[in-house]
């Protein structure tokens, strides 16, 4: 079966890729949330969105620090509340609402939980990471952006 060869968006707009890539530099270098938090909620928020090279790229970065296992329960983080604290559950929590935020209105009980968990300036840094990563997410499976796996 032939795959049609789809843009590869950042060559096509690097104004526009280098734009989202600062919001992605910002989120990842000028806030106080922890990389690995950062990453866990941008492997969450792509594998909601069902964007292969984000997935395989945040796996990758996620690997680096957390046990394999760990993140192969990412999509049933709920159901193994023991592996995940109550700040990462937060957030990953807030990640599913702000992804679904047309199904969800960002309900105010994942407001209030994850407000309890950070400080404000840390809820909108999340808030910002969690919205770049919807962005990159609809660039990269629309133009079906490749893969590291090999098979």
């Amino acid at each position: 079966m032939n795959q049609i060869v789809r843009l590869n968006w950042p060559e096509v707009s690097p104004a526009g890729a280098k734009a989202l890539y600062g919001v992605h530099h910002y989120v990842l270098h000028s806030t106080n949330l922890p990389e690995e938090l950062i990453h866990l909620v941008f492997l969450r928020v792509s594998q909601m969105n069902g964007c292969a090279h984000c997935i395989d790229m945040h796996t990758r970065d996620l690997l680096k620090t957390m046990a394999a296992d760990k993140v192969a329960l990412l999509p049933v983080w709920e159901e193994v509340p023991h592996l995940f604290s109550d700040q990462y559950r937060a957030a990953l929590a807030w990640a599913e609402e702000v992804t679904n935020v047309s199904e969800t209105h960002a309900s105010d009980e994942a407001y209030a939980a994850v407000s309890a968990a950070f400080q404000p300036k840390d809820v909108v840094d999340l808030t910002i990471a969690i919205a770049a990563m919807n962005a990159f997410n609809r660039l990269g499976a629309p133009f079906r952006l490749p893969v590291k796996a090999k098979p």
